[in-house]
């Protein structure tokens, strides 16, 4: 064991550890969840100029041979973004099945994209104006949840960069994405070095700012476990989520005030860059922030470096402290990790659709479609900005809730609890788009539904993910995590085709998506009270018994 030594012209180390040092650690690496938050919400406000600036409206002269451009690249763009989706999830197949089960799979799906990719790409443009609608419904939803792709990438790789480049650097490259998405932007047309039309150049730098997020997403809250001792571990981690959701709320009053700086004209053509440009402060603060904070102790004995290991474990646990459990870490580094399907598919698969009933009971649509909502419902742009405030502060408020009495009431109560109260509240919503009585009740469903999701399947489903993957499969949560970020990303992508679509309107006056999600919600709460068990009092070891 390496003998302690304080660095020369330091203070010794307290025996008992730093927690204002912890504090500030934690702090610098929840500013990951917090661009987290702001990166993912800040698409919230620009939603409608976004459209206007890039593709205009029907009224236009140059509508048609625009949207015309935009359709041709738009499928390109489509058909490789699927390519890369179904090259992760080919990934994580071959973690799940034999070798040759996987190569079959995966090689049926590739010649089936094929197939189609061709016919969609050689497919002749419409020649009528009226026929494009479906389609600009389609680019609305892609350019909203560009984002979401780079975020699948970016979970996909987070676990490579953090293996190989340490979570300290996994960190600087998830800054450096945020500041260069940030820049990227706010002028696409300045910056565009990618041979689109600059709608598609934002598009990029959207997708730039995803991958940030997905390895924060992954990274920010390991690094918190990581340098936390075991018994503040649990509320030290709970503060990313806390972070993601106040990065929320922040771009949302951020938006909100630069709506108030111009008219609806400027806000379509400038005000919308400024609101992407603003991510750069927090991203900058971030990336010059992480150079004064060290590596993890795990990584770093993972490496050998077991004196800079002890060191940081000194400074955090103090004196006495510090030797065992550097001891303790370098045991666990023997371990061994097991085939994903060692203990069944069922744990896998609760996995997965824990993630992927997360996304589907619509939550990203309130986040990234607030404001087109409450337009839907007749507020202006500046009053549906500030609703939007409201419903952050309610997702904030709420997210505390379930921080404190998770370990009071129990996961399996309060997802139930949070299924039936989204499931109510969303099919409610769309009863009252359907009957055009879209008032300050509607509002109300909208805030019922946001506390109901925070209270329950917004902490507490990562709560489940964190406990419920026994060690030695630790890693098959990439692939829970992969099913959330896809999930997302088609949730976000077809809500303006549901929500938009003409024949649906009429015929449901924009509650049809609602009622699809109130479905989901009801669905959500009968698989938590079947298939889910109960994790609360249980420790490691007896949930992995569970399996067995």
């Amino acid at each position: 064991m390496p003998t302690i030594v304080n660095p020369p012209g330091s203070r010794p180390y307290s025996a008992k550890g730093n927690s204002f040092y912890l504090s500030v650690l934690t702090l610098v690496a929840a500013l990951g969840g917090l661009l987290f938050g702001y990166d993912t919400a800040v698409i919230n406000g620009a939603e409608k100029s976004l459209v206007d600036f890039f593709i205009g409206n029907p009224e236009q002269n140059k509508y048609v041979d625009n949207i015309l451009q935009v359709i041709s690249q738009y499928r390109v763009i489509l058909v490789i973004t699927l390519l890369l989706m179904l090259v992760v999830i080919c990934s994580l197949l071959f973690k799940i099945v034999k070798r040759n089960r996987a190569l079959a799979v995966s090689g049926i799906a590739m010649a089936i994209l094929g197939i189609w990719s061709f016919y969609y790409i050689s497919k002749p443009l419409p020649a009528d104006a009226s026929d494009l609608k479906g389609t600009v419904d389609a680019v609305k939803g892609f350019i909203i949840a560009s984002a979401l792709i780079g975020c699948v990438i970016g979970g996909a790789i987070a676990g490579f960069i953090s293996k190989e480049l340490g979570r300290k650097n996994g960190l600087l490259i998830a800054a450096a994405a945020f500041l260069l998405s940030a820049i990227g932007a706010w002028r696409p047309e300045a910056f565009n070095f990618f041979g689109t039309i600059d709608l598609f150049s934002f598009v990029i730098y959207r997708v730039i700012g995803g991958i940030g997020v997905g390895i924060a997403s992954m990274i920010s809250p390991m690094y918190i476990a990581e340098i936390a001792p075991a018994e503040k571990r649990g509320k030290l981690v709970s503060l990313n989520q806390f972070a993601i959701i106040l990065g929320m709320l922040i771009i949302y009053f951020v938006n909100y005030f630069i709506a108030r700086q111009g008219s609806e004209e400027w806000l379509a053509h400038t005000g919308w860059r400024w609101m992407f440009f603003s991510g750069a402060i927090p991203a900058v603060i971030f990336f010059i922030l992480l150079f004064f904070v060290p590596e993890t102790p795990r990584y770093l004995a993972l490496k050998g470096k077991d004196e800079k290991a002890l060191t940081v474990l000194q400074k955090i646990n103090g004196r006495k402290n510090a030797p065992v459990i550097l001891s303790n870490i370098k045991q666990t580094l023997h371990e061994t990790n097991a085939p994903w399907l060692s203990y069944g598919f069922l744990v896998i698969f609760i996995g997965i659709m824990l993630s992927v009933f997360q996304q589907f009971v619509g939550i990203n649509v309130v986040l990234y479609y607030a404001g087109n909502i409450f337009r839907n419902m007749g507020a202006s742009t500046d009053s549906s900005l500030l609703q939007t405030i409201i419903v952050g502060a309610v997702n904030l408020i709420f997210t505390v809730v379930a921080i404190m009495t998770v370990d009071k009431f129990g996961r399996k109560p309060l997802m139930i609890i949070g299924s039936i109260g989204m499931a109510v509240s969303m099919i409610a919503l769309g009863s009252m788009f359907y009957m055009n009585k879209v008032g300050v009740m509607a509002l109300i469903f909208m805030l019922t539904y946001t506390a109901s999701f925070a209270m329950s399947w917004g902490p507490v489903c990562w709560v489940l993910l964190s406990e419920i993957f026994p060690n030695s499969i630790r890693g098959a949560l990439s692939i829970a995590v992969a099913s959330q970020w896809i999930a997302n990303w088609i949730v976000s992508l077809t809500f303006p085709i549901l929500n938009d679509n003409l024949w649906l309107t009429e015929k449901f006056s924009h509650g049809f998506a609602y009622w699809i999600y109130g479905v989901m919600g009801i669905l959500s709460a009968l698989f938590v009270w079947k298939l889910v068990p109960e994790t609360k009092g249980k420790t490691l070891e007896e949930i992995e018994k569970l399996w067995k």
